[in-house]
C-alpha cells in the first residue's frame, strides 16, 4: 500500500495510533526510525524552528517546501499541517492541489479566520460554521486522490463553547471530511465528549502547557479516539537539549562533561541514511 492507502487503514482499523509531531524533516526521520505508523508536520513547530511565534507569519509555499521535503524523506505516511486554508475557499481549492501534489497522506484545515493563531493562544477569531463548511466542501471537490484525508479542525471551544466546537466538527464532517478534530477541550470530560459526540473518527492533540490535559494513551482509545497528535514533545526535547549542551560548551570551553548524553556521528548518519546514499554513489559513480 502506498503511504496513502495506509493511513486511511491506520483511521479505519481499531486502536488509537500515537502520531509524534516533527517540527523538521530530520526529526521526521526520527520518527520514522522509532518505528512510528505515522508522522504529523506541525505548522506551529515549523513556524518556531524558522524563528516565529505560530500566528501564522509563513506562506503556503514556505510550508509545501518543507512538506514535500519531509514526505521524500520518510515512508511513513505524513499528517499535514493546513492551517485556515490560507485565505477563503478558493485559496483552500489551491491550497489541497498544492499539498497533494507533496504526497501528503492527510492534512487539517480549522476554521480560524486566516492568519490563524496557534489553538491554545487567546484571542482567536472563527469564520461562521457556513464559510467553514464551504471551504472543506471546496477540499473535498479540490481533492484528486479519494485517499488523502482530509481533517476537519474546529477551534470553536475558546469562543463559543465545547458543543458548539463538537456541532461545528459534525457539520464540516457532513460536508465531505473524513476525521473529526476538536481543538482545546479543557478536561477529561470533554475530550470523551468530544470523541463521544463525532460521527466519524476523532483525533486528540496532546501535549504538556497546553488546555488539554495530557492523558494516556489508553484513557483517549478508551474514550474513542482514533488517532493522537503530539506535536511540540520532540521540540521541546530539542530546545531543552540545545540548551544544556551550549551551558557546557559556553562554560567548560568543550562538551565533554555531557559527550555521553550526546548522539554519536554514527547516530546522526543513520538519522539522515547515508549508507543509503553511499549505495547509490557506488552504484552510479564506481565507473566515473
Amino acid at each position: 500500500m502506498n503511504p496513502r492507502k495506509k493511513f486511511r487503514a491506520l483511521v479505519a482499523k481499531p486502536g488509537y495510533a500515537i502520531v509524534p509531531g516533527a517540527y523538521d524533516t530530520l526529526t521526521a526521520r526520527l520518527v520514522q526510525l522509532a518505528g512510528f505508523d505515522a508522522v504529523y508536520l506541525t505548522g506551529g513547530g515549523y513556524s518556531r524552528a524558522s524563528g516565529y511565534p505560530d500566528i501564522g507569519l509563513l506562506t503556503m509555499t514556505e510550508v509545501t517546501q518543507w512538506i514535500s521535503r519531509t514526505v521524500e524523506a520518510v515512508e511513513i505516511p505524513v499528517i499535514a499541517d493546513m492551517d485556515a486554508g490560507y485565505g477563503n475557499a478558493l485559496n483552500v481549492v489551491r491550497s489541497v492541489r498544492e499539498y497533494e501534489k507533496t504526497g501528503v497522506a492527510a492534512f487539517h484545515l480549522e476554521d480560524q479566520v486566516s492568519p490563524k493563531k496557534c489553538g491554545h493562544y487567546e484571542g482567536k477569531q472563527l469564520v461562521s460554521k457556513t464559510e467553514m463548511v464551504g471551504k472543506i466542501k471546496a477540499a473535498v471537490d479540490a481533492r484528486r486522490d479519494p485517499d488523502l484525508v482530509i481533517i476537519a479542525r474546529s477551534d470553536a471551544r475558546a469562543v463559543e463553547g465545547l458543543q458548539a466546537a463538537i456541532d461545528r466538527v459534525n457539520a464540516y464532517l457532513e460536508a465531505g471530511a473524513d476525521v473529526g478534530f476538536v481543538e482545546a477541550p479543557q478536561s477529561a470530560e470533554e475530550l470523551a465528549a468530544a470523541a463521544r459526540q463525532l460521527i466519524k473518527p476523532a483525533l486528540a492533540n496532546i501535549f504538556e502547557g497546553g488546555k488539554t490535559p495530557p492523558l494516556p494513551a489508553r484513557e483517549l482509545e478508551a474514550m474513542g479516539y482514533r488517532i493522537g497528535i503530539y506535536p511540540s514533545q520532540t521540540h521541546r526535547a530539542a530546545i531543552a537539549a540545545a540548551k544544556k549542551v551550549l551551558a557546557v560548551l559556553k562554560r567548560d570551553g568543550d562538551t565533554a562533561a555531557i559527550e555521553s548524553e550526546l548522539a554519536t556521528f554514527n547516530d546522526r548518519e543513520e538519522a539522515v541514511n547515508s549508507k543509503h546514499w553511499r549505495e547509490l554513489e557506488t552504484k552510479y559513480l564506481k565507473n566515473v
